[in-house]
């Protein structure tokens, strides 16, 4: 069994949060069919659209309320909510390119609920997993990158043993944990830190659920995670 536990030191800063997980097993996330995903992609940024309704890009409220929780944890400049790079993609008309099944499948619900949505691969989790503040120096290799770019003090971060697994929340997660064609173990994570972001939050964890049993034949299993119950047990395998 492996358990998956948020701080006491997020819950301080975000007393309100929800984190819903989704775990899934014997997953087939080899690439057959590209431009199925791409049009899944392509009818989730139309969706989307819903979330873009000003001018001004920063002014969109999705985008501001991600932005005021990113304010309140140390974090790398430049570090954003995936939701916002997501919507960001979609507003500069250069849309969401498939990457695997799985990662277009959460790429397109979390741009159909404007939630956001970031899953490791459970075969590389060294020992539990944690959500919450940093103590700095957790290692991290980005993906893309060889060197070490580890985690600052208090920032907001996913961890296990060996070091951090995503830094800022959602925002940049790292190789060590990465989905690839060949995960078939999988935890997903899709978060909201306050009472409006969580209007969206289990539709759209039932949705992804629904989405992959359709399109994969795979039965996730669903976790809530809040502050009077900050822990969760589940399967390994």
């Amino acid at each position: 069994m492996k358990k998956f536990q948020i701080d006491q030191s997020f819950w301080e800063l975000f007393p309100e949060a929800q984190v819903n997980v989704l775990v899934l097993h014997d997953v087939d996330n080899h690439i057959k069919n590209t431009q199925h995903s791409e049009a899944v992609l392509k009818q989730a940024e139309t969706k989307a659209a819903q979330f873009l309704t000003e001018d001004n890009f920063s002014d969109n409220p999705i985008v501001q309320s991600w932005r005021q929780t990113y304010q309140q944890f140390k974090k790398k400049k430049g570090a954003r909510a995936s939701i916002e790079a997501l919507l960001k993609r979609v507003d500069q008309g250069k849309g969401v390119g498939a990457i695997n099944p799985l990662v277009d499948l959460y790429n397109s619900i979390s741009l159909q609920y404007g939630v956001p949505v970031g899953a490791e691969d459970l075969s590389t989790i060294k020992g539990d997993i944690h959500l919450g503040k940093a103590k700095g120096g957790e290692a991290f290799y980005p993906l893309g990158d060889d060197e070490n770019e580890p985690a600052l003090p208090e920032e907001i971060i996913y961890y296990d043993d060996e070091g951090a697994i995503c830094r800022c929340l959602n925002w940049r997660d790292g190789k060590r944990t990465m989905l690839t064609e060949d995960s078939s173990d999988v935890i997903m994570f899709m978060e909201a830190t306050n009472d409006i972001q969580k209007e969206r939050l289990d539709d759209a964890t039932q949705a992804l659920k629904t989405l992959i049993n359709t399109e994969m034949g795979v039965e996730g299993t669903m976790y809530q995670v809040v502050q009077n119950a900050p822990i969760i047990t589940f399967d390994e395998k």
